[in-house]
């Protein structure tokens, strides 16, 4: 048998025996997707050892024995780059690994021991765990597949900062009526004032980009499949008038690129990836929404809104896991949790919870397990107490991006949704920190193994 077929073989094998798990780990972009691999596959490599797991029942009870990389299943798709990553935070002074520009993977064999031992199988047993990361930006693609052009155009905003980050793309469009005829070099220079906009709003904070693709082209870098944007003014336009007119006024050509990049760049992304996950972790970065401000932390709700409408949740018996998987267990986790003290951890996931409060509520109708939390995938902040007018306060010491040392209390994360009480007061700012020094063990980390717990706890009973 050839050596592919083999291991596919191998592998519905395994799904039919319960062994294999396909975790996709997701989130929008700045989340920590790439800290949080790299440190979920640095403390399964040292299970049994200095592993900091002891909210992992597996590892808790001596039953955990390690993971190992193995030869991943897509052979094209490139390997997520774990040792880059921990050699920059083994570097000195040490710094945050570059995030990832594209797709990885990563497979990984877990050895364990099972609570009770059957007559098929040893004392010991063996868990694959393929691990896929995606860039935040591609997923808010995702939410396309709901619209045809002209309702996608109607739903762009460009109000408040963003107006003023898309200035010079709304001053070339001002002009544009759908029917006229515009030549392909015009097209691209446009299209590139469109972009040069998302990039910029990305870099202020926004979230709900789209087309996620025109920030991260990579090979698709010039292609027309990647020069088209909103078209202002539609809202009181005809649809049926738009329908009928020529291939070659501006509307139709718009409305037909923006067709190809749905059928041809963001359907096989959904067909041939998300559509395949067991399980998922959506990482989200509240704290970083709440510096930058209202509108940005507004920008990240619907962002999130509209990006877990279009995952496909739900249970599955055998035979749909084997032929049709669908994600049937989820965590959504608040990222960089060591960046406020630890008595503010609660009000994080809290705080997450009201922002996903709409889709939460879907998810439980729908009878998806699902679980909230706030982590620090590698610690970057020890906490401390400080003397502050007689009364003992909490407080962080760490190390700035600048190098700088620095023993400051951040503000109070809100229990619930800001208002706008709190806005005006501008009650949080935190600092952003360099990661800790490793001791030589395994990185230090804030709940990590709670998030390995809710992920793959099951799989290692």
């Amino acid at each position: 048998m050839p050596r592919d077929l083999t291991r596919d073989f191998h592998d519905l094998l395994e799904r039919g025996r319960d062994r294999q798990l396909r975790l996709a780990v997701t989130g929008l972009s700045r989340a920590g997707k790439t800290a949080f691999l790299t440190s979920l596959v640095d403390q399964l490599r040292h299970a049994g050892l200095e592993a900091r797991l002891d909210l992992l029942p597996a590892a808790r009870e001596g039953r955990l024995l390690g993971a190992r990389r193995v030869e991943q299943q897509d052979l094209g798709v490139p390997r997520f780059p774990f040792d880059r990553a921990l050699a920059a935070l083994d570097d000195s002074p040490p710094r945050w690994p570059e995030p990832t520009r594209g797709i990885s993977e990563l497979r990984l064999s877990i050895r364990y021991r099972p609570r009770r031992p059957g007559w098929v199988g040893g004392d010991t047993r063996r868990l694959t765990l393929d691990l896929f990361d995606y860039p935040g930006e591609w997923l808010l693609d995702l939410p396309l597949l709901e619209h045809d052009f002209a309702s996608w155009c109607r739903a762009q905003r460009f109000d408040g900062e963003r107006a003023m980050l898309f200035a010079d793309w709304q001053r070339e469009v001002a002009d544009l009526e759908p029917a006229q005829e515009v030549e392909e070099s015009r097209l691209a220079e446009i299209a590139e004032r469109y972009a040069e906009g998302l990039r910029a709003a990305r870099e202020a904070g926004f979230s709900d980009l789209q087309p996620g693709r025109f920030l991260l082209p990579g090979e698709l870098a010039g292609a027309p499949v990647l020069q088209f944007f909103p078209l202002p003014g539609l809202d009181a336009a005809d649809p049926a008038d738009l329908e009928r007119l020529p291939p070659e006024s501006l509307y139709a050509t718009l409305a037909r690129r923006f067709r190809h990049y749905q059928q041809y760049i963001v359907k096989p992304f959904y067909r041939e990836h998300f559509r395949r996950f067991d399980r998922q972790i959506v990482l989200v970065d509240v704290l970083g929404a709440l510096n930058a401000g209202p509108e940005r932390f507004e920008d990240l709700s619907r962002a999130l809104s509209r990006l877990m409408q279009s995952f496909d949740y739900g249970r599955r018996s055998l035979l749909s896991r084997l032929f049709a998987p669908r994600i049937d267990r989820l965590a959504i986790a608040a990222t960089k949790a060591d960046h406020v003290t630890p008595e503010q951890h609660a009000r994080l996931t809290g705080l997450l919870e009201a922002l996903l409060a709409e889709p939460l509520k879907d998810l439980r109708f729908a009878d998806v397990p699902v679980r909230a939390l706030s982590l620090a995938s590698i610690r970057a902040t020890e906490p401390r107490e400080v003397d502050h007018r007689g009364k003992r306060q909490p407080a962080l010491r760490g190390t700035t991006l600048e190098g700088e040392e620095a023993l400051l209390f951040p503000g109070e994360v809100p229990e619930r949704l800001p208002d706008a009480d709190f806005w005006g007061r501008q009650g949080f700012a935190f600092t952003a920190f360099r990661p800790l020094p490793r001791d030589g063990g395994a990185l230090p980390h804030i709940r990590l193994d709670a998030a390995l717990d809710w992920l793959i706890g099951d799989k290692l009973t």
